[in-house]
């Protein structure tokens, strides 16, 4: 392992340098560099990777440093066989890390686990699909079986898979939003009627000012930048947020500008880049606000015009009075210790915010995977009612997604509280009364087979022990089933926690031609952006024995239910057959088929952006809120007398949630290891420890179980005091299952209260004891 301070910006030779290492490890590179150029292209496929939208410009290379990864780790030649699994049995596999485990290749065969002999062995797709539906329908209840979903799975795979098991009778829908941007979708549904963010990529060229709010795009969603980008060099300002200095959001170097690139030249992306308290976004936005009001005052009192849009709020608002005393009613000192910056760097901030006409804020994980996330978004959304930044070009709320259909698979109905308008929609179409009553979310699936009260797990792509919290629960939750199955691309640490029945199913991926009875087919995602467009694989590989997800999904339903609601194994063969049942179900999908013809796809529209606000008072509401009393509650610091610290789980830059391409992290200066953790150099000072020292991490919750983990290595970072960072899935251990978001009920995993020790471990010990 190296440790070296990373001076170059982002983008640039280092990242041609890294997609070309990722080409060469595919074992598949003339046919991957094919694959790159069909990209995010019209007559192409979709990015596996983020759901950051497509720009309207013609160029040859639409993907990102990322996007080549996820590319190239999907169309390798290597290949996961029964004869691989009647070589290495399941115990010896669960040793291994998570990059062994995936880099073997792809799965080409489904297979069922035998606990005789420690291995999976290869079984017909009806053998699996009749054991899965044996076990279905022997339930006493269909509440017994959980149904999750990734955010890769495409909006047909997406509605038979709701379908499908609204008709067996559940709600229960786990899925990867959960566990990510949940608190978006609730916070911005009381306060604006619509879970969505509502600006389009096009606004991004018409903003002012844009503010950027917990997130890493530079390794999270990479061709964010090159939109940054573009707006700083046309004079917008960028003001960013972000507890880490993140070089992507310091300076880029666009690796297709010739001119950047010869020149070693890069752009500046942030005019200003502030280091706030994990957790302490919401005291920001509350102090812009607060110093916007005293402005406000000042020049009413002149006799001037107010700063704020009262037509607007007139017009289309309620609550201002309640929000505006809140406001007024906090003290500076809380809004200046909560956020770990000064006054003046606020009252610096919100002076960029009012000389600007349209404003983008914009957000990802680090704000939504706290306690108080959801209040936090809806601070943000005050601030934009104030001035009227909805529904008007270059201004809005921009929740930034994850995965790259995770909104879509929302819109097609993975949802555990689906809305009555919806569930209405889909018992009038398919004649069957959908049930009403709220299923389980990630947490409550695994709370519900750790009780052993849910005995079936369905696993709809993603890597569910690695991706959620509480590792150990986790995987003791998984074990108790009666059957677990996996339906995914390439082997992971899921696979390996197997109930008494288990299967793996392997399906195609997003490179892949999907091959059906009419021919090749498309599929469909949805961006950031509200934008569905189609998506076809062009990669004519061995396929072995994968199926795509929408048959998969049918086969099982054929299995279980027959013909009911529709004839499944009829529209397998032709997806405009699917796209026709969603057009007559989903409001905005009219005329599917012929939409997604057009380059570039179609706009679903988002009401909040015409001003529409499906609240329950019509108008768009101010959401009156008070500062957390602590950031870090009183009783959990009290569990320990040793200096407590606020862990963040993130990934590297060699990873994609849960997949882990390799072992550097280049923009933090990470070489050949994952095992670190992210510390402002004087608090290791303070602990009279030293940078490079190898220490165990403990989490603190008041339930009585140890969550350790052990042997990593300090590193001193730019990151604030009492503050740390180490990279997810290792760390999520350390994630308590009832540490959760305020009506979210988001695993908070950027605030995990922790103390660290002397490693007590050798470190050839040391990942055994993590594994």
């Amino acid at each position: 392992m190296t440790i070296k301070k990373y001076e170059g910006s982002a983008g640039g030779w280092g990242a041609l340098l890294s997609t070309t290492k990722h080409l060469v490890k595919s074992e598949n590179v003339s046919r991957n560099i094919r694959n790159l150029l069909k990209t995010n292209q019209d007559k192409g496929f979709d990015c596996p990777g983020c759901a950051w939208g497509e720009s309207k410009e013609q160029t040859a290379f639409k993907f990102c440093e990322n996007g080549a990864k996820a590319v190239n780790w999907e169309a390798t030649s290597r290949r996961v066989t029964p004869d691989f699994f009647a070589n290495h049995r399941v115990s010896w596999l669960t040793l291994q890390s998570d990059y062994f485990l995936e880099s073997q290749g792809r799965l080409s065969h489904p297979v069922k686990y035998n606990r005789v002999t420690d291995c999976y062995e290869a079984v017909s797709w009806q053998q699996a699909f009749t054991l899965i539906a044996t076990h279905l329908n022997a339930l006493a209840s269909p509440h017994q079986a959980e149904f999750y979903t990734s955010g890769r799975a495409s909006n047909e795979a997406a509605f038979l898979y709701q379908l499908f098991v609204r008709k067996f009778g559940t709600n229960n829908f786990p899925d990867c939003s959960n566990m990510c941007h949940e608190a978006s979708g609730v916070g911005l549904k009381q306060a604006i009627g619509i879970g969505k963010g509502t600006v389009t990529l096009e606004d991004f060229e018409h903003a002012d000012a844009i503010f950027v709010f917990g997130q890493n795009p530079g390794t999270n969603h990479p061709r964010m930048l090159d939109t940054l980008r573009q707006a700083s060099r046309r004079g917008a300002a960028v003001v960013t947020f972000n507890t880490l200095k993140e070089r992507g959001l310091e300076r880029f170097t666009n690796p297709q500008s010739v001119k950047e690139m010869l020149t070693d030249g890069s752009t500046q992306i942030s005019q200003c880049y502030f280091t706030p308290k994990l957790g302490g976004d919401m005291a920001v936005v509350r102090g812009m606000v607060k110093a916007l009001c005293v402005i406000d005052d000042a020049e009413l009192a002149a006799g001037r015009v107010s700063l704020f849009d009262h037509a607007f709020i007139n017009e289309h608002t309620q609550g201002l009075g309640e929000y505006l005393n809140a406001v007024k009613a906090t003290a500076w000192h809380e809004i200046t210790e909560q956020a770990g910056l000064l006054q003046s760097e606020i009252e610096h901030a919100a002076n960029i915010y009012r000389q600007a006409k349209r404003v983008i804020i914009t957000w990802a994980m680090g704000i939504t995977q706290h306690k108080h996330s959801v209040k936090t978004i809806q601070e943000i959304a005050n601030l934009q009612l104030l001035f009227g930044q909805l529904g008007q070009q270059g201004a809005g709320l921009c929740p930034v997604r994850g995965h790259s259909n995770v909104q879509g698979d929302r819109t097609m109905g993975i949802d555990e509280k689906p809305t009555v308008a919806f569930t209405q929609s889909i018992s009038d179409e398919f004649d069957f009364q959908a049930p009403t009553e709220a299923g389980h979310n990630t947490v409550d699936a695994i709370k519900a087979m750790l009780a052993g009260d849910s005995k079936v797990f369905i696993g709809l792509g993603g890597n569910f022990a690695a991706a959620t919290p509480d590792t150990a629960l986790t995987q003791q939750a998984l074990s108790n089933c009666h059957l677990t199955v996996n339906i995914a691309t390439k082997l992971n640490r899921t696979h390996l926690i197997a109930g008494k029945d288990s299967l793996i199913l392997p399906c195609l991926g997003r490179t892949d031609i999907d091959m059906q009875a009419s021919g090749p087919q498309s599929i469909t995602v949805e961006d950031s952006f509200s934008m569905v467009h189609a998506s076809a694989g062009v990669v004519a590989g061995d396929i072995g024995e994968m199926r795509s997800e929408p048959a998969i999904i049918a086969g099982i339903a054929a299995a279980t239910l027959g013909k009911q609601p529709i004839d499944w194994d009829w529209v397998i063969e032709d997806y405009a057959r699917i796209r026709d049942l969603i057009a007559k179900s989903i409001p905005g999908f009219s005329d599917f088929n012929t939409k997604i013809k057009q380059p570039g796809g179609f706009y679903l529209g988002n009401s909040a952006a015409q001003r529409q606000w499906n609240t329950v008072s019509k108008k768009a509401q101010f959401m009156r809120h008070d500062l957390p009393v602590h950031l870090l509650p009183a009783n959990l610091r009290e569990l320990s007398n040793d200096p407590v610290f606020v862990l963040q789980t993130m990934r590297s830059h060699d990873q994609y949630n849960t997949t882990i391409y390799g072992f550097d992290d280049r923009y933090r200066g990470i070489s050949g290891e994952r095992r670190v953790l992210f510390v402002n150099e004087n608090d290791i000072a303070a602990l009279g420890m030293e940078n490079g020292q190898l220490v165990d991490i403990e989490s603190l919750w008041p339930d009585g179980i140890e969550r350790k983990v052990f042997g990593f290595k300090l590193v001193a970072y730019d990151i604030p005091a009492g503050n740390i960072a180490a990279y997810f899935p290792e760390t999520n251990p350390l994630v308590s299952i009832d540490g959760k978001g305020d009506l979210s009920h988001t695993p908070i995993s950027k605030a995990i209260p922790v103390v660290l020790s002397e490693a007590v471990l050798q470190p050839e010990h040391i990942e055994l004891a993590n594994v």
